[in-house]
């Protein structure tokens, strides 16, 4: 090839794919037709002046999926490629994810018990309608009245209520009183003692695990006192689901304050025909790990990252 003829090809391939021109600006700045800009991007492609690489992103997620399912004894597991490190983006996909699965598992009959928080909110954002037929919807756990983030708990319920042709089931509690006293007045309550009995007859349950400490809405709205906090600590915990503190080994941290938590147990989750794990991001991989080890769930949808985070806590565990 003449140097004329290859200095030209790598002037259009640079301006093209370095430089971000269109064929029209490129035509326009080297007095050409746009098809002849075309035709010479082709023959640098041809030429191997331009080779153009795909990263695939979704290269190996199955493959983790399945090490995830064999290692922790999983149901299912579903792993999401994620192309943007951010945060909101990855729960908004880890949502579509878990809101396609629900759709699929979903029948008549069904008692779908749910939580709270804004990877929950995504999921119920996009699950799609479906025509069963006596489905129930309701809260497994007391909420937040107050807090500095959005937990979204009505809006869950009404959109996987809309979702499934039923009507939802509140749990218009706090999540977590001063005394265990106080915790088993209010659950003896006929009308709460109902609600809390459905969520233990749920056969589907879908949750995330919390945050502690600086990014816990638990934390932040002042369910703990600072003793508490300095107990979670010394305690090894790691994160929370349905609003009881766990290690990373799936054991409660504090028994009183368990015991002062309106809501499902820990334990009653291991128990479900679907217990739905959605939960990404490598700051909460801790926490995903404590409730894997503790066997609270048959189901997992999370990231790469996480994934693989996870693995490699599990073989550095053997």
């Amino acid at each position: 090839m003449k140097d004329e003829k290859l200095s030209k090809l790598i002037e259009v391939a640079k301006l093209y794919y370095q430089f971000d021109f269109s064929q029209q600006q490129i035509a326009e700045q080297l007095g050409v037709s746009r098809p002849s800009v075309s035709r010479l991007l082709q023959q640098a492609k041809e030429r191997g002046i331009v080779q153009i690489k795909i990263l695939d992103q979704t290269e190996g997620t199955e493959q983790l999926a399945e090490l995830l399912k064999k290692y922790y004894k999983l149901k299912h597991c579903i792993v999401i490629p994620i192309l943007e490190s951010n945060k909101d983006a990855m729960k908004k996909e880890l949502g579509k994810a878990a809101a396609n699965y629900l759709y699929d598992i979903v029948k008549d009959g069904d008692i779908i018990g749910t939580t709270w928080g804004t990877t929950l909110y995504q999921v119920a954002q996009n699950v799609q309608h479906k025509n069963v037929k006596g489905v129930s919807v309701v809260q497994l756990n007391g909420g937040v009245s107050y807090s500095e983030t959005h937990t979204y708990a009505s809006e869950i319920l009404n959109y996987l209520s809309a979702a499934f042709n039923t009507a939802p089931h509140f749990l218009p509690l706090p999540a977590v009183v001063d005394h265990p006293l106080v915790a088993n007045a209010i659950m003896s309550d006929r009308h709460i003692k109902h609600v809390l009995e459905l969520g233990r007859k749920s056969n589907i349950a879908i949750y995330t695990v919390g945050e502690l400490y600086n990014d816990s809405t638990l934390f932040k709205a002042g369910y703990y006192s600072v003793e508490d906090i300095e107990l979670v600590k010394n305690h090894g915990g790691v994160g929370d689901i349905c609003s009881r503190i766990f290690n990373k080994y799936g054991h409660i941290c504090s028994q009183d304050l368990d015991e002062r938590t309106i809501g499902i147990k820990l334990s009653e989750l291991s128990n479900k025909e679907y217990s739905i794990l959605v939960a990404g991001g490598l700051e909460k991989t801790e926490g995903i790990y404590g409730a894997l080890t503790g066997q609270f769930s048959n189901v997992l949808i999370t990231d790469q990252y996480t994934a693989q985070s996870l693995l490699e806590m599990e073989e550095g565990e053997q």
